[in-house]
């Protein structure tokens, strides 16, 4: 008889790369995580319609995460207007897929999504992402 257990197994939840996700920032240098201010992590299946129109995507399966909302470098100190807080998107289904189709490890690919889109947040090259996402990986 096969083993059972290969038969229970099942993808990551929204809450499973939710968490997968939290334990990523907290990882990130103290330095980083106190720059980031007042930011949410959300893990949704997919992108909504909205964003894949605005960006032009073919299939919901081209994003894996978005930043949205007001860069450290967009804010002005006169800014006394309250907003939303900025939110980093994180695409389940897409990173799954990604996943799935390649040898990096699911930890690994959290992790560069959510580098690069807090990287947004902070106006960073891709160069100073991807330095911190090597320095992430080889912990």
């Amino acid at each position: 008889m096969p083993n059972e257990t290969l038969f229970e197994l099942t993808a990551p939840t929204i809450e499973d790369i939710d968490e997968l996700a939290r334990d990523t920032f907290e990882r990130l240098p103290k330095k980083f995580r106190d720059r980031c201010g007042e930011i949410v992590f959300r893990v949704d299946d997919f992108p909504d319609d909205d964003v894949i129109k605005e960006m032009e995507l073919e299939t919901p399966y081209e994003i894996l995460g978005l930043f949205q909302g007001v860069g450290i470098t967009e804010q002005q100190e006169s800014d006394t207007t309250p907003r939303e807080p900025n939110i980093v998107y994180l695409y389940r289904r897409p990173i799954l897929d990604e996943w799935s189709d390649s040898e990096i490890t699911l930890g690994d690919i959290v992790t560069h999504v959510l580098i690069h889109e807090i990287g947004h947040h902070f106006g960073f090259s891709d160069a100073d992402m991807e330095r911190i996402e090597a320095e992430m990986i080889d912990d």
